[in-house]
C-alpha cells in the first residue's frame, strides 16, 4: 500500500476537530487527503456536496458539468452566486471551492457526463458522487461505476422529498439497475424545472451524500449498501427501504447482458425518450458550418425562456414546446425547421408533432444547446 501523504501544520490546524475523533485521526485525515472524488454535476446535490467534501480535506476532486450559472440555480445551487450568472458552473465552483480549502486538488471536466467519456473520467478516482438531474445520467454513472468497480453514491430530490443510496455490488447489495431496471416513459417524471423544489432540500440530501463519501473513502460505518434513505422535509422523517440484488438484472444479475457503457437507458436523451431513427436530423457541426457560410436558416428553440443563458443559436426563435400549437402562426410552412431543445429530447418531440401539423421540413438538431456549447 502506497505511504499516505504528511499533513503540514497549517494543515493540523485547519482539520482539528477531525484529528480528535476516535477512527478518524492523522491517520484518517492523511487517507482523505490522498482520496478522490469524481463529482457528477455542480447544481443541487453537488453543491453541498463538493463544500463538504472540500473542507473536509479530500485531496483531489473532479468536477463534471458542461453548464453555466442561470439565476433560476440560485436558489438551491449554493456553490454559485450572482456575479457568476452566465458563466461556467465549474469556474465558479472552483472558485468557491478554492476559497474553502487552497490544499485540494481540483479536475475540471467542462464536458457532458456521457458513454464516450465514462469509463474514462470513472476510471481516475477512488468513487463517485452523482449529483446529475436525469435517469440516463444516472444509469450512466450506475454501470460506469460497476464495471470499475468503484462505489456510486446516489442521491434523488423531488419537490418536499429525497433519496440516498450507495450503489456498490462489489461491497454487497444491488445496483441502481435492480431498483430501476429500465427507463421511465417520456414526460412521466418531470424535471426540476417542471416540477420545482425547495431550495433547502438538496442541501440535506447532498450532505448526506458526503456523508457517506468520507465513510466510504475513511472505512468508517456502515454504508447504505442494500438500503434506500427516503426523506421526508414536510413530516420531518426518514425511513429506510430495504433493496435487494435481482438475479435477473441486465448488468449484475447471475446472467447479465449489458456489459459496456454504451445501452439503451445511456444512450436516451435526458427525457428518457430515445433517437428515432425515422426523424431526421443535423449535428451541430453541419448546423455551424452552414452558418459560417453564410445560410440564415430558420431555427426553432424549445426550450423556457428561463434557460436561454445557458447558451443560444444565433437568430433562433424562442417558443416554449408547451405553447408550441398555439404559436404554429409564426413558422414558415413551405421552409426547413431546424428545431433545438437543451439535449435534443423535447425537439425531437417538437418535430414530430409538427411533421404532423404539415411542417414536412422539421429538422431536430441532435444534441441540442449542450452539444452546441461542447462544440
Amino acid at each position: 500500500m502506497p505511504e499516505l501523504p504528511p499533513l503540514s501544520n497549517e494543515e493540523r490546524q485547519r482539520y482539528a476537530r477531525h484529528l480528535s475523533i476516535p477512527g478518524v485521526g492523522e491517520e484518517g485525515q492523511r487517507k482523505l487527503k490522498n482520496a478522490s472524488v469524481l463529482m457528477i454535476g455542480c447544481g443541487g446535490l453537488g453543491s453541498p456536496a463538493a463544500l463538504y467534501l472540500a473542507a473536509a480535506g479530500v485531496g483531489r476532486i473532479g468536477l463534471v458539468d458542461p453548464d453555466r450559472v442561470d439565476r433560476s440555480n440560485l436558489q438551491r445551487q449554493i456553490l454559485h452566486g450572482e456575479s457568476w450568472v452566465g458563466q461556467s458552473k465549474l469556474e465558479s465552483a472552483a472558485a468557491r471551492l478554492r476559497e474553502i480549502n487552497p490544499h485540494i486538488e481540483l479536475d475540471l471536466h467542462p464536458s457532458r457526463f456521457s458513454p464516450d467519456n465514462a469509463l474514462d473520467l470513472v476510471s481516475r478516482y477512488d468513487l463517485v458522487l452523482d449529483g446529475c438531474d436525469n435517469f440516463p445520467t444516472r444509469f450512466l454513472s450506475n454501470d460506469a461505476c460497476f464495471l470499475l468497480r468503484k462505489p456510486c453514491v446516489y442521491g434523488s430530490i423531488f419537490r418536499f422529498e429525497g433519496q440516498l443510496s450507495v450503489f456498490a455490488p462489489h461491497l454487497g447489495g444491488p445496483c441502481y439497475r435492480c431498483m430501476l431496471p429500465t427507463l421511465p416513459p417520456p414526460g412521466a417524471a418531470p424535471s426540476c424545472a417542471e416540477a420545482g423544489v425547495l431550495g433547502v432540500l438538496p442541501g440535506v440530501i447532498g450532505s448526506l451524500q458526503a456523508m457517506e463519501a468520507i465513510k466510504l473513502l475513511l472505512g468508517l460505518g456502515q454504508p447504505p449498501t442494500g438500503t434506500l434513505i427516503c426523506y421526508d422535509a414536510l413530516r420531518t422523517s426518514f425511513r429506510s427501504l430495504r433493496l435487494r440484488r435481482d438475479p435477473a438484472c441486465r448488468l449484475c444479475g447471475d446472467k447479465p447482458d449489458i456489459h459496456s457503457v454504451h445501452n439503451t437507458e445511456t444512450m436516451a436523451t435526458s427525457s428518457c425518450s430515445l433517437p428515432d431513427p425515422a426523424l431526421p436530423s443535423i449535428g451541430v457541426d453541419a448546423l455551424a458550418a452552414r452558418l459560417d457560410s453564410g445560410e440564415t436558416p430558420f431555427i426553432l428553440d424549445v426550450r423556457q425562456p428561463e434557460e436561454e443563458a445557458e447558451g443560444r443559436i444565433p437568430g433562433a426563435l424562442l417558443i416554449p414546446l408547451a405553447t408550441l400549437p398555439n404559436r404554429l402562426g409564426e413558422l414558415p410552412i413551405d421552409r426547413e425547421i431546424l428545431v433545438h431543445c437543451k439535449a435534443g429530447g423535447r425537439s425531437a418531440r417538437a418535430v414530430a408533432f409538427l411533421h404532423q401539423q404539415g411542417f414536412a421540413q422539421a429538422v431536430n438538431v441532435s444534441g441540442g444547446i449542450d452539444a452546441w456549447n461542447a462544440r
